[in-house]
């Protein structure tokens, strides 16, 4: 578990990865031993309540500073649902880091068995199948507080029919610990 002032340097790091793309000039923070670890992030941008941005990583594969710094940019630049972040835009969003968990395969005999695995507003689910993959963090539990709906739309989401179901779905799961400007969060 990450503290407070971790959580603060991560959202710093984010805020400050994006400035520099968007061209403003911004502080570098010293690098340490806790952000050369390994880490897995997504970085959600919410600008007038309305999410703006979200990227970011399943699995830890690269040092915890370069991963949230190459999320912020690529959920601010690239997520292919929003056109690039504004200069402008960029005064007003919120940034927000996860930090996820490994995740882990939900064993289950049928799409019941899986619903009934979950655990609405904690697990953020990984779903698979073939090539097609897509991800819901805990947070989303939210807006789909109904464990059908949820795997419903994460099946769209990878562009799959939302009734689909084989039994070469995979399914994981992960918790995370996020930190939002302005508030914080375990």
């Amino acid at each position: 578990m990450f503290d407070t002032d971790q959580g603060k340097t991560l959202l710093h790091l984010a805020r400050a990865a994006i400035a520099k793309e968007l061209g403003f000039v911004s502080h570098e923070l010293p690098r340490s031993d806790w952000l050369e670890q390994l880490g897995a992030t997504f970085v959600t941008l919410i600008l007038h309540g309305r999410l703006r941005g979200c990227i970011g990583s399943l699995e830890a594969y690269r040092p915890l500073i370069d991963d949230v710094r190459q999320n912020a940019v690529a959920s601010a630049m690239r997520d292919p649902r929003f056109p690039p972040l504004s200069k402008e835009e960029f005064a007003e969003v919120v940034v927000e880091v996860s930090l996820l968990s490994a995740p882990q395969p939900i064993r289950f005999s049928s799409e019941a068995d899986a619903l009934a695995q979950l655990h609405p507003g904690r697990d953020g689910v990984i779903l698979e199948y073939g090539a097609q993959r897509a991800t819901y963090l805990p947070q989303v539990w939210a807006q789909l507080p109904d464990p059908r709906s949820f795997i419903a739309n994460l099946k769209s989401k990878a562009g799959l029919p939302e009734d689909f179901w084989s039994d070469d779905i995979r399914l994981s799961h992960y918790t995370v610990q996020k930190w939002s400007e302005g508030k914080q969060h375990g």
